[in-house]
């Protein structure tokens, strides 16, 4: 009996695979270096230290006022998304009122999703912790979305923090905070960052050996004006 080959991981595998070897400060660096908006704080890991890549699938939250309160609040969009995707929650940095809680951690967790980042507060961290799905938000407030918020969009862009967050931008996530990389971009941006990524392992080998900082921390040299030795 004749065993298949394995089966090559798809282009948008690879993509994230090489994404999660990188940590969100070189990638903001590199950001810089594109041109495009940098990596932004405050959005922290609730338990652990995951680093999470994935595509975006984005949420629009807004205060709940008169009118009907709509579908429960993420479901739909969970209910589409994928083991290649990142929950993105907007909700203005609100803090006052969870915007995640443990049910959407349990359900987004059975559909594989990699993680979600929200502009808000979360709850139910213990159980997110449990089923090992990287949540990372502003704060832990145990304030229920019920009677509070409603659904706004999903699939549509969102702010999340200063950056605009398309369907399908690239988020990277770990200890030190956020960035969004724009799919159209994401080539670039993977490439310079790998090679900043590669300058600052030569600049730490030269420190380990001895060489000043001052030497080892040339300008041009971050600055990816030369060629590492």
């Amino acid at each position: 009996m004749t065993t298949a080959p394995p089966t090559a991981p798809p282009p948008e595998a690879t993509l994230l695979t090489q994404f999660t070897a990188l940590d969100t400060a070189t990638v903001s660096d590199a950001l810089d270096a594109c041109g495009l908006p940098p990596g932004q704080g405050g959005l922290r890991p609730m338990w652990g230290r995951p680093r999470v890549a994935g595509f975006a699938v984005t949420v629009a939250l807004e205060p709940l006022a008169d009118g009907p309160t709509g579908a429960h609040i993420h479901t739909e969009a969970i209910a589409t998304a994928g083991p290649y995707d990142v929950m993105v929650v907007a909700n203005g940095g609100r803090t006052d009122v969870s915007s995640w809680g443990g049910i959407l951690s349990l359900g987004a967790s059975v559909r594989s999703v990699r993680g979600v980042v929200t502009d808000g507060a979360c709850r139910d961290v213990a159980q997110a912790r449990d089923l090992h799905f990287p949540v990372f938000a502003r704060a832990r407030v145990p304030a229920t979305a019920r009677g509070r918020l409603r659904q706004r969009s999903t699939g549509e862009p969102v702010a999340l923090g200063e950056v605009t967050v398309h369907p399908g931008d690239v988020v990277l996530a770990d200890e030190d905070g956020v960035v969004i990389v724009p799919r159209d971009r994401a080539p670039q941006v993977l490439e310079t960052a790998q090679r900043l990524a590669d300058r600052e392992t030569a600049i730490e080998a030269d420190v380990r050996a001895g060489i000043p900082l001052p030497q080892a921390m040339r300008d041009a040299r971050l600055a990816g004006t030369e060629t590492p030795r």
